[in-house]
């Protein structure tokens, strides 16, 4: 039988040469190197443990990208006793597979080793493929480790996933991100140290924003910032601001996520969206996204403006909202701006409303300050007959079993009898809600009356 083709093997051989991306010749070579995901590779975490005893589970890795699966599978084929053998879904089918198992059975007939199969971008399998694995992980011929980008959930059948550990990965943090760019920046064995390179702060920062967490779009951003930066008479390489904007082609904002700037352009965009200006949304929009800011963020303040400003004055305004935001997780950049750009024109020019916002604030004052009473007997659930003999639900009127399906009846507790928290706008379709509720409301108080 053909041997299977050891990626890892294939990609060793290049990993140090100086032409390889720095990405790739930073990969870190231990559990030690290795930076961000303590949750999972901590001192005492599950996973380092398991990796460090050679006792590792079948695994899917789910994490974006640039946040270190594949890296990981190659420092458990360093550090483990098995057999490693990697292919990547995109290139591989169930001939594969099979040849694989074939061998890893054999691996285990002849020599009592257990063979490790890394699979990169595991959801390109289709589910015939990826049923070809399950007999193999039942029995435990392979140890199968799956890396994957999307939710394990949805791409990886039900099967494999009982017979998996799924550990998540996380988006690198800006300060992780920085720490690998040192790293590249003074290792003169694999990095750029065989230079005399000098940056400015405003770089390093530059760089972790537009990298997104993402180490492996770091490290080839600052390759090229320094490969591309003349050395002056000394050799000295001084990397600037500008120079980062001249590779990425575009202004880099400096943005502090958590700094006043991140407040003010975030309060501009909401004031802009609840004053009707569509222009002055879609420009602070696009100063945020610009700048860096995390576009689902951007999308959640939306979600959270179309019920404060909105509301029901154009019930429509939430769906918009959280449509934008399902349309950009599923496109993501830079086509998913344009869906966050038509939602906040929808939310800017639709009619305003906060009657949503303020009766919810008066009940959460009056369910804080307020006795909270039994709730009515007539309204409680009654499925068992005890409860029944004890009054629950006794004397409810059905509202379907009256004309216009509608009753007159008391539904809050004693002490807030007639209480009205909810006061439609005669705006959008709160007119039509307000007539509505203006003709029980009147009812209500008739009925009392008599």
């Amino acid at each position: 039988m053909k041997k299977q083709t050891d990626l890892f093997e294939k990609e060793g051989k290049e990993l140090f040469k100086r032409e390889a991306p720095l990405a790739d010749r930073m990969r870190p070579r231990t559990l030690d190197e290795f930076v961000g995901q303590d949750h999972l590779l901590g001192q005492g975490k599950v996973l380092r443990q398991a990796i460090e005893s050679d006792h590792l589970p079948s695994m899917i890795l789910w994490g974006p990208p640039g946040s270190g699966k594949t890296t990981l599978a190659m420092i458990v084929a360093s550090t483990t006793g098995a057999q490693f053998r990697a292919f990547s879904a995109v290139l591989s089918g169930v001939k594969e597979i099979k040849e694989v198992v074939q061998e890893a059975n054999e691996e285990w007939k002849y020599n009592k080793r257990r063979t490790i199969l890394f699979v990169d971008e595991i959801h390109r399998f289709n589910k015939a493929q990826q049923d070809a694995f399950l007999p193999h992980v039942e029995k435990g011929t392979i140890i199968l480790i799956g890396a994957t980008t999307e939710n394990p959930s949805f791409e990886v059948i039900s099967p494999l996933l009982s017979r998996t550990k799924v550990f998540t990965l996380h988006s690198l943090t800006e300060g992780e991100i920085e720490l690998i760019l040192k790293r590249g920046v003074m290792d003169k064995e694999r990095g750029l140290g065989q230079y005399t390179v000098v940056t400015e702060p405003e770089v390093f920062e530059g760089i972790c924003r537009i990298a997104d967490g993402d180490a492996r779009i770091a490290l080839n951003t600052l390759e090229m910032i320094v490969l591309t930066a003349p050395p002056d008479q000394k050799g000295t390489r001084h990397i600037k601001k500008e120079d980062l904007e001249e590779v990425l082609q575009r202004k880099a904002f400096l943005y502090d996520k958590s700094g006043e700037e991140h407040y003010n352009l975030i309060s501009a965009f909401h004031k802009s969206l609840r004053g009707g200006d569509p222009d002055a949304a879609l420009y602070w929009l696009g100063r945020m996204l610009e700048a860096g800011e995390d576009p689902l963020y951007i999308a959640r303040r939306m979600i959270r403006f179309a019920s404060e400003d909105v509301g029901n004055a154009d019930p429509q305004a939430l769906q918009v909202a959280v449509a934008a935001m399902e349309a950009f997780h599923f496109i993501g950049l830079p086509e998913g701006n344009l869906a966050l750009a038509q939602a906040a024109v929808y939310l800017a020019t639709a009619p305003k409303s906060n009657a949503i916002y303020t009766a919810f604030q008066g009940v959460q004052k009056d369910v804080r300050e307020l006795e909270n009473m039994p709730v009515p007997l007539h309204i409680r659930n009654a499925p068992t007959t005890l409860m029944k003999d004890l009054g629950y639900g006794k004397g409810y009127k059905y509202p379907h079993d009256y004309p216009d399906h509608f009753v007159e009846e008391e539904y809050l507790p004693e002490n807030l009898r007639g209480k009205i928290y909810y006061h439609p706008a005669d705006q959008g379709f709160e007119r039509e809600i307000k007539k509505r509720l203006e003709y029980w409301r009147k009812n209500k108080n008739n009925k009392r009356e008599e």
